[in-house]
Formats: structure tokens, sequence, C-alpha cells
């Protein structure tokens, strides 16, 4: 029997039985669902009854559950844990499901209904909060969706949603596939000179795993990052960077050129088939930053702040680079992160290798839940009878200060073939309130790529890899603090460029020694890290600060590039790309590069038109912060203002106006100015 059509499972909480559960389950309940969804749909869309607010809106918030358990699975665990079997499923299904959210978005009797609903409340209005966005959110999803079309213009919107679909997954499968097919195989060790031990044991442990002789380095993070970070081989670090940077620009299936231009077009055509400029305007109608003149107005003020201090960054590694290996020597892309390492090595005597012994991963995991329980009052039991979806995850109970339960929390720590890369949160059950006034709690997952146990070692994380962590733990506390009534408003349900400040808020605590305190300790001595290690640590904090945020207004102004644009892309992919970055562009272009192919944030994620969120989310969580500052880092009292104010919340009322219930004032950029060292800590707002 399949466990998904089963109305309840007997397991804790009522999580997924993921060990029954095949991919032939997850197919037949896809199938299923969409054909319940549509009856429940349909039986809103006639009743016989006038439509109110909760016989219509509320009504519509109550269908597809299967639908929704389904998709979650065969989504999630595409990122987590694809295979063939997987992915022909996927790219059998996006088009069936795409062509169903279609015929339920466009149906006319349903939306003259929530249309009758919306112009009631226009004229005479008698919702307020949470209720009142929902009805907004439910008529502008119709009308954003096609509602209002004409019959034929209807027809190829939903044509175009259909290859939308298919086309991001078929980028996104297509990049899984290049950063798994490639390897470095090295098999003499001088060509291993300058690697930490850790990083060797890592290569061996990866060539034993293809039943191979010597080191493989592959294009996951935690092999490829500290490669061209200590690698003192130069061609092989030219050769892994140009690996690295031109997956899917080869000539063979999983090019992702055509993919890339086709995903740019037809999205500006189906925001022109509403009436849009261009696809900028149709997805900032949504966005704290109203139109694209506001989010390109962040990143010109940005790039004329950072840009000068980035170019004299540089200028400092280039002449560090020629003292050490001659005057002529010239600087290139794959050489930045190996000179910048030494160079910070001389400057501040700190590398993550010294750093790195100190993290042990089941430390770091006590220490970040130790953060949230110092911050909020809740605590982490692990689980073992809840049913895990692969070896190497870990499921929690997550406790309110009062003992009661407030989520189940998933932990997914290592790379694998059948994982993306990256860092991510996700939810397989979103929080909301039901009729009867149960408050169903979430089950939230956090998923990581970070260095793997070896046989004499511990999982030993860099700390860019705690900051990660702390950024992607912020994600699951904006999913395990919601409290709202609908699920389509719960946790992360927020406007893209607000999401990020739960997450980002999260990384300042990484360079409070009273936290690092708590949880580094020397994997082998059991010794403290030192305040000052610490010390040389935040000394070091803002080391090429402005060339890593020149890198992100570089990614936020070709996304804009794409998205803000009226007329087809018809130029070579690359050769756009370049044209973009021209004044933004530190170190000398590489021919075989190609940021675009494999930019899934914005190709097949949900950031097109939306990378610039990153650093407007900087802007609001180094202005929050401040309020953590002013009152010590560690004020319960200031961080349940957090938690009341934003991360329970959800999407139930503008971000804006929550930004200002909890800071008392709208954020502005001096904080993030500050923090990053461009003007004095002490300068006044």
């Amino acid at each position: 029997m399949n466990p998904l059509l089963q109305s309840n499972f007997t397991t804790p909480h009522q999580t997924f039985p993921f060990p029954q559960i095949t991919i032939s389950h997850v197919k037949e309940a896809i199938l299923h669902g969409m054909e319940l969804e549509k009856k429940e749909v349909e039986y809103i869309a006639q009743c016989s009854e006038p439509p109110t607010f909760e016989n219509t809106i509320v009504a519509l918030t109550q269908t597809g559950s299967l639908l929704d358990d389904a998709t979650t699975l065969m989504y999630n665990w595409l990122s987590a844990i694809t295979s063939d079997e997987l992915e022909e499923l996927a790219q059998e299904m996006a088009p069936l499901l795409s062509i169903h959210s279609s015929e339920i978005m466009m149906n006319e009797v349903l939306f003259k209904r929530v249309k009758s609903v919306y112009e009631q409340e226009q004229k005479h209005p008698t919702l307020e909060g949470e209720e009142a966005m929902l009805l907004k959110k439910t008529y502008d999803g119709f009308e954003r969706s096609g509602a209002t079309l004409p019959a034929e213009k209807k027809e190829r919107f939903s044509a175009i949603k259909v290859e939308l679909s298919q086309l991001a997954l078929q980028f996104s499968q297509n990049n899984i596939k290049e950063t798994n097919d490639f390897i470095l195989h090295i098999t003499e060790e001088q060509e291993l000179a300058g690697l930490p031990e850790g990083q060797i044991e890592q290569a061996k442990s990866a060539a034993k795993e293809r039943d191979m002789e010597g080191w493989v380095i592959t294009l996951h993070a935690p092999s490829y990052v500290p490669f061209l970070q200590y690698a003192e081989n130069r061609a092989l670090r030219e050769k892994l960077y140009k690996a690295y940077m031109s997956k899917c620009t080869h000539d063979n299936t999983y090019n992702n050129f055509e993919v890339c231009r086709k995903l740019v077009n037809l999205r500006m055509e189906l925001a022109q088939l509403l009436g849009y400029k261009n696809y900028a305007e149709y997805i900032l109608q949504n966005r704290m930053a109203k139109d694209a003149g506001q989010v390109l107005q962040l990143l010109e003020e940005l790039k004329a702040n950072y840009l000068p201090l980035a170019q004299k960054e540089l200028r400092i590694v280039q002449e560090f680079a020629q003292e050490k290996e001659g005057k002529d020597f010239e600087l290139q892309a794959w050489d930045f992160a190996h000179y910048a390492h030494l160079l910070k090595l001389r400057d501040y005597n700190i590398d993550a290798e010294m750093l790195r012994p100190y993290f042990e991963l089941s430390k770091v995991v006590d220490g970040i839940f130790g953060l949230a329980s110092r911050l909020y009052g809740i605590s982490f039991r692990e689980n073992d009878l809840i049913p895990v979806y692969h070896d190497e995850v870990k499921a929690y109970d997550v406790l309110d200060k009062d003992g009661s339960f407030l989520a189940v929390l998933y932990t997914d720590f290592f790379p694998r073939s059948s994982k993306q890369n990256g860092a991510w949160m996700t939810s397989y059950r979103e929080q909301f309130t039901d009729k009867c006034g149960k408050d169903h709690r979430p089950h939230v997952s956090i998923t990581m790529n970070f260095t793997k146990p070896t046989a004499t070692k511990p999982a030993l994380l860099t700390f860019d890899e705690v900051e990660t962590f702390l950024h992607e733990f912020g994600h699951a506390l904006h999913g395990i603090f919601s409290q709202t009534r609908f699920k389509s408003l719960s946790g992360t349900n927020v406007y893209w460029d607000f999401v990020e400040l739960p997450s980002q808020i999260m990384e300042n605590f990484a360079y409070q020694p009273d936290f690092l305190r708590t949880f580094a300790y020397h994997y082998q001595t059991g010794e403290v890290i030192s305040d000052e290690l610490v010390e040389r640590l935040r000394k070091a904090k803002n080391y090429n600060v402005a060339f890593a945020c020149i890198r992100q207004v570089s990614f936020g102004l070709l996304d804009m590039a794409y998205y803000n644009r009226t007329e087809p892309l018809l130029s070579d992919i690359k050769a756009f790309e370049q044209s973009v970055w021209k004044e933004v562009q530190l170190l000398p272009m590489v021919g075989e590069a190609c940021m675009s192919v494999q930019f899934g944030h914005i190709m097949s994620g949900g950031y097109a038109a939306g990378y610039y969120s990153y650093k407007w989310a900087e802007v609001l969580d180094a202005d929050a912060f401040e309020a953590f500052a002013e009152n010590g880092c560690f004020s319960m009292e200031t961080a349940e203002k957090f938690r009341q104010k934003i991360l329970s919340k959800g999407g139930t009322i503008h971000p804006q106006q929550l930004y200002t219930d909890f800071r008392g004032r709208a954020a502005t950029i001096t904080a993030l100015l500050k923090r990053d060292g461009l003007i004095n800590a002490t300068t006044p707002n």
C-alpha cells in the first residue's frame, strides 16, 4: 500500500515514513493528488452560496494537501538524493504539474468568486492583518497567473509555464551531472604541495571511493575551494578553476547556453503577456524593492562605496604575489584565493586550517543549538524514532522554553554524488492552524555540503562552514517559530528580499567570543579556542571585504541585465555576461569561464530578478544586529522581540512594517558600511 495515500502517518509528529516511500509511490500520489485537488477546487467554484472570504479564499487554502506532500518529496529529493529514476519522474511530472496549476489559476468560474470577494473587500473593508494579506495574495496570484487574460493569451501563458518548468529542471540536472563528471586525478605526491593534511586525506578517500590510486579532487566545494586556496601547483589550480567555471559550456548534452537564453526570453514574454514591461517589473511588484530603479540604485550605491577599496585590495594581493613570484607575475583568477590566503596568513597570522581543529561538527551543532537556547530558550532533542531519507541525516524534536513541541528539524551535512552543491533550508511540512484551531507545527530541514570525516579525523569545519551553518539555521528558525493561520503565509513564505534577514543576522554571532567559547574546543587536546586566536579572527574579519561585496554586486547586475530587458536576448550568453561585468570585473577574464550557465539562483532557483536580495538583506541584518549589540548580543529580551515581531509572523504583514515594528524605524545602509569598516564605527547615524 502507498503510505502517502494514508490519511495519517503513525510516525512521531506524523513525519514522513521515508524508508517506506518509493519513487513509484510519489508518482502515484502526484497523479492522484492532482485529481483530488481538481475535485476540491471544482467544489469551491460550484458552491451555490454567495462567495465569501471563508467559503472561497480560506477554502482554497485547504485544498491540495496530498499533492503538496508528494511534490515536496519529489523536489526536495531531487536536490538531496537524486537518481536517474527520480529525474525521469520529475521530467515527466513537471509539465503535468504546470498544466494542472494553470488550469486552477485560469478557472474562470473560480476566479469570478475570488474577484467578487476581493472587490467586496475593496468597497467595504472588513478584514485586517493576516486575513487581508491572504486575500491580496490570493487575488494577485490569480491575476499574475493569467486569470484575466483572453483565451488565446491564456493558452500561450500556460505553454510558457510548462516550458519554463522543464527548462529549469534541465538546467539544474545538467549542473549536477557536470559537477559529478569531472575529477582531477593526482598520482604524484609532490603535486599536493601546500595542501593541509586533512585535505590530502579527503582526496585520498575520494580516490579510494572510486577504486583509484593516488588522490582525487572534485568540483564539490569542500574539495575545490581548499585546493584553489592552498595548492602550490599553479597549473593544477588553473586546470581545476577552468573545469569549474566552464561547467555546462561544453559541446555535449549538458550544455546550458540555449537553456539560459530560453529561460530569460520566456520569462520576459510571460511578463509582457500580463502587461508588464519586463520580468523584473513583474517580480518586483511583490518585493520590498518596488522596481528595478530601486534595485539598481542599491547596487550602484554599493559599487560606488566598495569598488575603489576592492581595486586597492586586489592591487595589494597582486603586489604580494609579485614579491613572491617576481615582478612579471600577473595574477589570474585561479591565483587570487591562493595569494590572498598567504597574505592573510602573513598579516593576521590566521587561516582556515588554524581554526578547523576547533570546529568539530558535533561540537558546532551543540554550540549553535546552545545559541538558540541562550537567545530563545528553546532546546533540541535528537529523536531516533523519526524516519530519515538517508543514513547521514539526523532528526530532532525542537521544544519551546515551556517544553511544548515546536518543530521537527532534519540535518543533512555531507556531500554525495546525488546531492546538489551549496547549502539550503527547506520544509517538508509548513506550519498552519486548521479549521478546528489545531496548530500544525513545521518539519524543516537544513542541507549542507560540509567537509566529511575521514578514517582518522572527525568532521572538522572551516570558519566559513560555521557561518554557513548559522545562515541556514537562521532560515530554519524562521520556519520553526512560525505562528500563522495560513500555510501560504507561514515561515519563509515572505517577500524574497526579506527572506535572507533571519539567516544573515545569525552570521553575526560567528564573531562573538562568548559564543565561540561555548563550543570551539580543539578536537584532540580539548583546549578552548584562545582569546588571542579569536582576536586575530575578528581583526581579519573585513579582509578583502570589498572584493567579496563587488563579486555579489556583479551577480546582482548580471541578474538585472537578464531580466530588466524589454527585447529578447539574442546575443551570445558568454559575450553578454562579459559586457555586463566590464565595469566590475576585477581579475582578468577567463575565456573558458561562464557563470550564467551554472548560475542556478537566477536561472532555475527562485532568485530571477532577485539576486540583489542578499545585499538588500545585508543592509537589514547589519542594522537589525545593532539592536542586539545595543542591548548585549545575547539579550533574550531583544531575541524575543525579534521572534515575535519578525520570525513568528511569516508573510502575514508587509516586511517593511515588520522591520519597523522591530527596529522602530526603517533600515539605513550606515550600519553595513560601519560593519564592513568603510566608515568609522563611532560615526552617528
